[in-house]
C-alpha cells in the first residue's frame, strides 16, 4: 500500500512549527492537560509592564487536547481484478471550524497569536485563520496495490483547549506587572489535512489519523471477510459516527442560536448600586474625553469637555466588585442614563464600536478596569464578554471608541479615570 501523503487545505493558513522537541506531544493520547509555557509567549506572568500596556492584552494557553478526526470516509472493496489507480467519492463524516472565544472569524491579533502559540507548543501546523473543513463530498484518488477491504479517508488532528489573558495591572509588590486577567475562553483549530487508505489488517499507530479511519471499518462483518464485488462497502460504524457528529453539530448550533436570541432581547433592567464619585474617561494629557451618544444608533466618541457637554462626558462606576486587584464595574453615563456596552449583534467583530444602552444584567455591559500605580489615574478597560480592550484608531474629535482583541499597541488604549 502506498504511504499516506499530506497536503495543505486549499486557502488555509498554516503556522510553521518551531518547537521540534515538542513533536512527540502530537502522538500523546487525546486527553486535556495543562499547557507548558509557549515557546512563542511574548510576555510572562510577573514581568514588568508600563502604563502604556494598561490597554493591551496577551494570550496565555492553559490547556491543549489533540485528537484525530475523520472528515471524509468511504468503505471500499478491491478485488484482484480492480487493483491500480482509482478515484473514490467519499462522504462528509465530520466538520471542524476554527474559533477562539466568541470570535468565529479570527479577525483580531489576539486570536491569531493564541493559535500561533498552540502550534508552537505542540509542534503542529495548525490553522491560525478562520476556516472549516469541507462540508461537501469529495473524490480521493488512490493507487490500490493489493486486494482487500479499505477505508478511504481524509482526516486531520483536532486541537482544542482553553486560554487566558495576561494584562498589565498594579502589583501588591509595587509597580506594574503582567498578571493573569479574569477572562478565559476555549479555542478549536486543526492541523494539515491528510488523505489516505487503510485496510483492516494494516498495523498503524494507535493515536494516528489512519487508526481513527481504520476504526470506522466493519472489520469483523461478513462484508469485510467474504468475497465481495469491487466497489463501495457500507460501514455501520461510519454511519453511527456520522450520526453522532451530526447530533453534536446540531446541538452546538442550537446553543449558538439560543445565545443569539437571548442577546437580541432587551436585557433585564439592573438595579444599579453606583459609587458617588463622578469621572471623566479621557486621553492622558489631552482634552478629549469619552462622550456618550445622544442618538441610539451612535457610539461613544472622543469629545472635548465644555459647557455644552450636558454631562455626556460624566461617568459613574456601578455594581463594583474587585478580585485580585482588578475592578469589575458597569459604566453609567450621567448625561443619557445608559450603560456603556458593545452592541450584541456585532460583539464578535474586531473594532466593534462602544455605545450606551438601557442598563441591564449583561456581561456586555461589564468592564474590567486595570489600574496604574497608586497616585496615577491611568487605566485600561476590557469588556467582560468579548475579552477585548477599549481603544481608538486615532486621536481626533468625534473618533469612536472601539474594541480591539489585543488592545492598542501604540498606547492609545490607556486612558485616565479622573474624578470631576
Amino acid at each position: 500500500m502506498r504511504r499516506t501523503g499530506t497536503r495543505l487545505g486549499r486557502g488555509l493558513g498554516a503556522l510553521i512549527a518551531t518547537a521540534a522537541a515538542a513533536v512527540g506531544l502530537a502522538a500523546t493520547p487525546a486527553a486535556a492537560a495543562p499547557a507548558a509555557p509557549a515557546s512563542g509567549q511574548t510576555v510572562q506572568p510577573g514581568q514588568t509592564c508600563t502604563a502604556a500596556d494598561l490597554g493591551t492584552r496577551r494570550p496565555i494557553i492553559k490547556s491543549t487536547e489533540v485528537s484525530p478526526v475523520i472528515t471524509h470516509f468511504k468503505g471500499w472493496y478491491v478485488t484482484d481484478g480492480s487493483t491500480g489507480s482509482q478515484s473514490v467519492d467519499t462522504s462528509v463524516q465530520d466538520t471542524i471550524s476554527v474559533s477562539v472565544g466568541v470570535n468565529g472569524n479570527i479577525q483580531g491579533n489576539f486570536q491569531v497569536e493564541a493559535l500561533g502559540m498552540v502550534g508552537g507548543m505542540l509542534g503542529l501546523n495548525v490553522q491560525v485563520n478562520y476556516t472549516h473543513t469541507s462540508t461537501t463530498n469529495k473524490s480521493i484518488s488512490w493507487d490500490f496495490r493489493k486486494p482487500g477491504y479499505y477505508g478511504l479517508y481524509e482526516g486531520t488532528k483536532k486541537v482544542t483547549g482553553t486560554y487566558g489573558s495576561l494584562n498589565c495591572n498594579r502589583s501588591d509588590a509595587g509597580g506594574l506587572k503582567w498578571v493573569e486577567g479574569p477572562d478565559t475562553g476555549s479555542y478549536t483549530t486543526y492541523t494539515t489535512l491528510e488523505e489516505g487508505a487503510v485496510r483492516c489488517e494494516d498495523k498503524v499507530p494507535a493515536t494516528s489519523i489512519m487508526a481513527k479511519a481504520q476504526g470506522l471499518l466493519d472489520c469483523g462483518s461478513p462484508a469485510a471477510v467474504a468475497k465481495h464485488p469491487a466497489g463501495p462497502v457500507p460501514s455501520a460504524k461510519a454511519d453511527q459516527a456520522k450520526h453522532d457528529a451530526d447530533n453534536a453539530a446540531t446541538a452546538a448550533k442550537a446553543v449558538q442560536n439560543m445565545k443569539a436570541t437571548q442577546a437580541a432581547k432587551p436585557v433585564t433592567q439592573a438595579a444599579l448600586n453606583c459609587q458617588p464619585a463622578v469621572y471623566r474617561i479621557g486621553v492622558p494629557g489631552k482634552p478629549l474625553n469619552w462622550s456618550a451618544p445622544l442618538l441610539a444608533n451612535d457610539g461613544i466618541r472622543l469629545r472635548e469637555s465644555n459647557f455644552f457637554s450636558a454631562h455626556l462626558d460624566n461617568w459613574r462606576l456601578c455594581n463594583v466588585t474587585e478580585r485580585n486587584g482588578v475592578i469589575e464595574a458597569a459604566l453609567w453615563n450621567w448625561g443619557n442614563g445608559g450603560c456603556a456596552t458593545i452592541p450584541a449583534n456585532i460583539a464578535n467583530q474586531e473594532q466593534a464600536y462602544l455605545t450606551t444602552a438601557n442598563c441591564g444584567e449583561d456581561d456586555l455591559q461589564r468592564f474590567y478596569i486595570y489600574r496604574d500605580v497608586p497616585g496615577s489615574t491611568k487605566i485600561g478597560l476590557q469588556n467582560k464578554y468579548t475579552g477585548s480592550m477599549m481603544g481608538h484608531d486615532r486621536y481626533a474629535d468625534g473618533e469612536l471608541i472601539r474594541q480591539y482583541s489585543s488592545g492598542r499597541q501604540d498606547g492609545t488604549g490607556t486612558y485616565t479615570l479622573t474624578a470631576v
